[in-house]
């Protein structure tokens, strides 16, 4: 008796070390590794994430693009179709991206753009650098913009409230909001018009053009101070010679 419970107990403990010795086997075989090396990854969408999973960055195509994320909460994006890359902050809100898209028609008409942005924090674009075409037509810029100082939740919120409105509604109440706490004013553009003249114009706090530099299509130079009504009070050279 005594040497059947010896060996029945040999064959728990034997049992024992080779299911541990097997496990550590298949699971640090398995483990995720901290580094890995691909030649080639093809994906729709990646989501990169610090260890918290805070999210810090997506690259998406365009049916993947996210929508409007705050603080990991998306929300959907009014007028936002395309591939590209979000940036987020310590926190998991977008704050700037890049995007980017263009083809041709049915009927031969090429169209491309491409955006990139920064954010103010919990707002929208302060700096951005954009081209765009249509057809024969194009133009480039980089422009500095006064964001209001409400988080971009607050507006988010109205629009929420909204989206099942009438488009009519849904501007009115954007703009009511904005009027009654302030809206987005332009305060810098260098850039490249439709009509092929290139300029710089500085701008109030209002984002009334104050001094614009400005080469016409035609290689003509002229400098305009203008008053908060859009008058001219300065030129060079002056007006009347440029008649």
């Amino acid at each position: 008796m005594r040497d059947f419970l010896g060996s029945q107990r040999f064959l728990v403990v034997y049992s024992a070390v080779v299911t541990l010795v097997f496990a550590i086997t298949v699971l640090g075989g398995f483990a995720p590794s901290r580094n890995a090396s691909f030649k080639a990854i093809t994906a729709e969408r990646v989501n990169i994430v610090e260890p918290d999973g805070t999210l810090r960055m997506v690259i998406a195509d365009k049916a993947l693009f996210p929508g409007i994320i705050l603080k990991g909460a998306e929300h959907p994006h009014p007028n936002r179709h395309t591939a590209g890359m979000l940036f987020f902050n310590d926190e998991g809100t977008e704050n700037g991206g890049l995007t980017f898209g263009g083809s041709k028609g049915k009927n031969g008409e090429v169209s491309s753009n491409g955006h990139l942005s920064f954010d103010q924090y919990e707002q929208d674009q302060v700096l951005t650098l954009d081209q765009n075409q249509q057809g024969g037509t194009r133009r480039s810029a980089m422009t500095l913009v006064d964001e209001p100082d409400y988080p971009i939740g607050e507006l988010i919120a109205v629009t929420d409230r909204v989206k099942d409105r009438p488009a009519e509604e849904k501007r009115a109440a954007i703009a009511d909001f904005m009027a009654k706490n302030g809206q987005p004013h332009q305060r810098l553009y260098i850039g490249r018009g439709e009509d092929r003249s290139v300029s710089v114009k500085l701008k109030d706090a209002e984002g009334r053009d104050r001094i614009v530099i400005e080469v016409g299509a035609d290689g003509t130079p002229a400098i305009r101070l203008l008053d908060q009504d859009g008058k001219v009070i300065g030129a060079m050279p002056a007006e009347r010679e440029r008649r």
